[in-house]
This record gives C-alpha cells, sequence and structure tokens, in this order.
C-alpha cells in the first residue's frame, strides 16, 4: 500500500467521524493555544517593559541601602543613608556625569482651581535630569532650588479643567503643610519614569529635591533631618519659625540645616555614556565613596546595609525572569493539557481499531502487510495530532494579539514556538497512535473476518 493511499484511508476515516475527531482534538488544541497565547504575552510583556528604557536612562544606575538579605525589587527594604554632601561629592567626580537624590513623598491631595483630588503617593523629589527631554510632551525639566514641577498626564488630567503648562498647582503634604508649585513640563506618558516607580500608569508629580524635600520635607521622614519636623513648623516656645534655626536664646541664627540633614532613600548615578564600562566605573567609583569613611553614609551603613546600583536592564531582569517563571509555569499546564489530549487520541484510536477489526481482516485476507496497517492507523493518530496543533496554533496567535492589543503591548510573536507546536503535534499523534497501529497490526485475520 502507498503512503498516499494511507493518507486517503486516514483522512477517510477521520472524516467520517468528525464530531469525534473534533473531541479527540480539543487537548491539543487547547494546550497548544494556551503555550502560544502566554508566551506571546509574556515577549510582548519583556519589549514593552525593555522599550521603555530609554538611551539617556541606559547610563543610569539606581541605588539604594538594604539588609542583602532583603526579597523583593528596587527600594525594598531600603533606608535613607544618601547625604546630599555624598552626592555633591559623587558629582565631582570624573567618572560620574551627574548624581542626585530619589525620594517618594507622602502627600494628601493636589488642589488646582479650587478642586480636591485625594493623592497619598503623588509626590516624587528628584534631580532634574530624572527628568529627560524626550519624555515631555510640552514644557521643560524643573530647576533645582526652584519651586517648580513636571506632572504627568494622570495628574494633567484629572481635574475639571486640565492643567496647562504655567498653571499654579497646591500640594498638601502629609504633615499638614500646603505648598504651591508652577507646573513647568508635562510628560507624554503616566508610566513610571524609572524602576522605582515602576511601569504602570500613576498620577506623578515630580519636583526638585531643593527645597521640597531638603527644606520641606526631610524633618518629617524618618531619618530626614535630625529635629524630626517640618520644614516650617514652630520652636519649643510655640512660636513659628519658618525653618530657621535659633540659638538658646531665641535669636535667628539663619536657614535650618535640614538640606545638610536630609537623607535620601535613593541615588541616581549617571555615567558618563551608555558604553558598559563608563557605567562599571561610574558605580565602582560611586560604591567606593560611599562605603568610605570619606562619605556620610557609611557612618549608617553598619554591618546591616549593602549598597546596591543597578541599571534599568539589571533590575528589568528580576521581572524577566519572574515572566520566564510564568511562562514556564503555564508550559507545564499546558503540557497536563496536552496528555490528557494523547490519552484522548488513543482512547479514540483503540476504539476506531475495534470498529474496523473486520475491515483489518479483509485487508489482511487480500495481501495487506502488518506494517502497512500499521502505517494506516498511525496516520490516522498523526493527522489528528497536526490538526490539534495547527489549530490551537492559530487560536494561540490571535489569543495574543488580542491581549497585546487590549493591554496595549508591541507584539511580538515567538515564531520559534510555532515550529515547536507543529512538531509536538507530530509527536503525541504518533505516541498516542504507536500502541493502536501495533495492535491493529498483530491483529489475526481470521479472527478479524469471524469478527461481528
Amino acid at each position: 500500500m502507498r503512503p498516499t493511499e494511507s493518507l486517503r484511508l486516514a483522512w477517510r476515516s477521520i472524516r467520517g467521524h468528525k464530531l469525534r475527531s473534533a473531541l479527540t482534538t480539543l487537548g491539543i488544541v487547547i494546550g497548544i493555544a494556551a503555550v502560544i497565547a502566554f508566551v506571546t504575552l509574556g515577549a510582548s510583556l519583556q519589549a514593552g517593559v525593555i522599550g521603555d528604557i530609554s538611551p539617556d536612562d541606559q547610563r543610569n544606575s539606581y541605588g539604594w541601602a538594604a539588609d542583602p538579605d532583603t526579597e523583593g525589587g528596587p527600594l525594598a527594604g531600603a533606608q535613607p543613608v544618601f547625604s546630599q554632601d555624598d552626592l555633591d561629592a559623587l558629582d565631582d567626580d570624573g567618572d560620574i556625569d551627574a548624581a542626585y537624590g530619589y525620594m517618594p513623598l507622602s502627600t494628601q491631595a493636589l488642589v488646582y482651581e479650587g478642586e480636591i483630588s485625594p493623592q497619598s503617593d503623588a509626590l516624587v523629589a528628584a534631580g532634574p535630569p530624572y527628568i529627560r527631554e524626550n519624555t515631555l510632551e510640552e514644557g521643560r525639566q524643573f530647576e533645582q532650588g526652584e519651586r517648580e514641577a513636571v506632572v504627568n498626564p494622570a495628574v494633567a488630567g484629572q481635574f475639571e479643567e486640565d492643567l496647562e503648562v504655567d498653571d499654579e498647582l497646591t500640594v498638601a503634604l502629609q504633615g499638614g503643610q500646603q505648598t504651591t508649585v508652577t507646573v513647568v513640563g508635562i510628560t507624554e506618558s503616566s508610566e513610571g519614569l524609572s524602576p522605582f516607580e515602576g511601569f504602570e500608569p500613576s498620577p506623578r508629580v515630580y519636583v526638585p529635591t531643593d527645597p521640597f524635600y531638603t527644606e520641606d520635607a526631610a524633618g518629617a521622614i524618618p531619618g530626614g533631618g535630625s529635629d524630626g519636623g517640618g520644614g516650617n513648623g514652630a520652636d519649643e516656645n510655640g512660636e513659628e519659625n519658618n525653618g530657621e534655626d535659633t540659638d538658646e536664646n531665641g535669636t535667628e541664627t539663619g536657614d535650618a540645616d535640614e538640606s545638610d540633614d536630609a537623607l535620601f532613600l535613593a541615588i541616581v548615578v549617571e555615567a558618563e555614556s551608555a558604553d558598559e564600562a563608563d557605567i562599571d566605573r561610574a558605580q565602582e567609583s560611586a560604591i567606593a565613596y560611599l562605603e568610605s569613611d570619606e562619605s556620610d553614609a557609611s557612618e549608617l551603613l553598619g554591618d546591616d546595609l549593602e549598597i546596591t546600583l543597578q541599571t534599568s536592564a539589571e533590575l528589568l531582569q528580576q521581572l524577566e525572569d519572574v515572566l520566564d517563571l510564568l511562562q514556564n509555569f503555564i508550559v507545564g499546564i499546558a503540557a497536563i493539557s496536552l496528555l490528557v489530549g494523547s490519552i484522548g487520541i488513543a482512547n479514540i484510536m483503540l476504539v476506531s481499531v475495534t470498529e474496523r477489526t473486520r475491515e483489518i481482516g479483509i485487508m489482511k485476507a487480500v495481501g495487506a502487510q502488518n506494517r502497512e496497517i500499521l502505517g494506516l492507523f498511525l496516520a490516522e493518530s498523526v493527522i489528528l495530532g497536526i490538526i490539534g496543533a495547527i489549530l490551537g496554533t492559530l487560536l494561540g496567535l490571535v489569543a495574543g494579539y488580542l491581549g497585546a492589543w487590549y493591554i496595549d503591548l508591541p507584539l511580538v510573536y515567538p515564531y520559534e514556538y510555532v515550529v515547536l507546536a507543529i512538531a509536538v503535534g507530530m509527536l503525541v499523534g504518533i505516541a498516542a497512535g504507536l500502541y493502536p497501529a501495533w495492535r491493529a497490526a498483530r491483529t489475526d485475520p481470521i479472527d478479524a473476518l469471524r469478527y461481528e
């Protein structure tokens, strides 16, 4: 019997039992579709997150101090240990282009044109380079020492009348203080600008660390200032001192030294370029200084804390590892579905052998060899496996496309998995049909002809 004849007979048998064949391949379809869909979404998510790293951000290293045994992402277990003097020293280092502090500040609400919007974590204090020019839709970066802010679209559009550049926005801090800022820029996206924020859209108001942290809020943050109070408070006699120190006689001695005492939770160190060698030199120089006796940070590190400096790519590698783990988990679940599907094919093929016992006897009586009977039933099971693989692949690709479109991710198809899916379908068909085909080939022709 020629191979083409075996395929024709196998296809005729499948078409003769359409519903049964469809239900038989369902397990294969579901398993392969799940693999293709979730691997597509995982690859698309990785491409979307990595695509958020701009060339300017690639030279940034993000640093914090925490117990090395602390598990979690950026800032997990971080303690404020970095002083402004430390940052100034790093900024003067020849291997470092810029260094500045990063500090999320607690707020109560944002107020614009008398409209109040409760916000608990909208304020982020950082250096001007944190707002990269290519992330701005309009306006400019804020300037250090000015009461200016850059907002993202989530903040600009949450009031009845949209915020625009040059508008005044009032920020109510957790301590009850209120400060007014001038909006000088609006970012093009509401996604986070660094791994410290994450990459999910969220309302953000970006302000310079000076004066919004070093003067206004440092004292209200644990470890942020020596006096433990806010920038504008009252002395021990209850008289307002507007952030100025007084001597023991109550005489004003000048501005409070919160800027000297303010400790940052995290820092950003910019290398001269995105070249790996430049980044390594910047990180080595920063860690060498911060762990030396010359730095203020070294006095607070003790034996429990360790400084970590990582680039966006290194931090995102943790996310990629999680995504890979999730993909492996999904593939494991899909493998169970494929196992169930293969059992279904084996079961149906055994039923088919039983139903066609008399036909097998007739074929053998007219000269069909065992290998031809084996090939006939094996071809039928392989065709079922390939059909399930093709349908599952198409369904998985469509599901991946719809998922990426719904989440608004760049679509990335893992074509290697498409080839793998077809191969798996063939292997499942062979594995599931091998025993039934062998059993059919071993059928005694005389017993088969007597079978009713």
